[in-house]
């Protein structure tokens, strides 16, 4: 493992880790950050769904629905890769990834369905927050 996790013992909980590392003053708590997905995920899932259904049955392009495929596989490795592996820098790349393909997404889907690029411009603002805290976060404790 690199970064942080090496100057740790192994033992600690992943909150204990993550309440452990610098982090910058404005970093939201716990319940906040929960919160915030709870009220996402479910945009996520209607909106990415609607794209795979989609673009399986030919009606859109399934071209489309890469970037949404590889948004969602980025998206859920965050976690285990910041606090199984506990690697600060990988997740920071892994949320730059989750970012960009945001950005993609809404690119790629807005000539053929509108709302579902729109829908995802809350998700691109906290990913947007959270990759400029990640960052932070990394700087801090590399």
């Amino acid at each position: 493992m690199c970064g942080i996790a090496s100057r740790w013992r192994p033992t600690m909980t992943r909150m204990e880790w993550y309440n452990a590392l610098a982090k910058p003053s404005w970093t939201p708590g716990g319940g906040t950050i929960g919160l915030i997905w709870t009220l996402l995920y479910p945009v996520i899932v209607v909106s990415f769904g609607w794209v795979f259904v989609r673009a399986v049955r030919g009606q859109i392009p399934r071209a489309v629905a890469v970037p949404f495929a590889i948004n969602l596989v980025a998206n859920l490795c965050f976690t285990p890769i910041q606090f199984g592996l506990r690697n600060l820098p990988l997740a920071a790349a892994d949320i730059l990834v989750v970012l960009g393909t945001i950005v993609w997404c809404m690119v790629a889907v807005w000539p053929h369905v509108r709302w579902v690029a729109v829908a995802q411009i809350p998700y691109l603002v906290w990913v947007g927050i959270a990759t400029v805290l990640q960052l932070s976060i990394t700087a801090a404790n590399g």
